[in-house]
């Protein structure tokens, strides 16, 4: 069996819109990510480079996906929260050297089966 190896996106957009940028993820195979609430310090070069007013105020979205999907869930952000929609998003992908605590969903454990009562719950039951 082969190893999974993982990618960490991160996707900096301005408040309010890492909503826009979970759904886009999740569309194309992400299960989860966490937001952290950040402060952008970009300065007025950086605004005339991109042609954009920089809000001071960001969210960071950490996304761990399987690199199989990187490129899809990046064209997805690109797409959804890239610096030409209203999110303003920057998105880039740094490798994972290891990671614990998740599973693939094919490790998934199978549901538990109806268990049969212990011999002394059915002696009870019958009296």
């Amino acid at each position: 069996m082969s190893e999974i190896k993982y990618e960490m996106i991160l996707c900096i957009v301005n408040t309010g819109f890492s909503e826009t940028v979970m759904d886009a993820a999740k569309e194309v195979g992400a299960r989860g990510g966490t937001v952290i609430h950040a402060r952008g310090t970009a300065n007025k070069e950086a605004e005339q480079f991109f042609h954009i007013t920089i809000q001071p105020d960001k969210e960071i979205v950490m996304i761990l996906v399987p690199d199989t999907i990187k490129d899809k869930v990046l064209h997805a952000l690109y797409t959804h929260a890239g610096l030409k929609t209203e999110g303003q998003g920057i998105a880039f992908s740094v490798p994972v050297d290891d990671v614990v605590g998740i599973s693939s969903p094919s490790a998934q454990p199978a549901p538990a089966e109806s268990v049969e009562p212990a011999p002394e719950e059915t002696a009870e039951e019958n009296k």
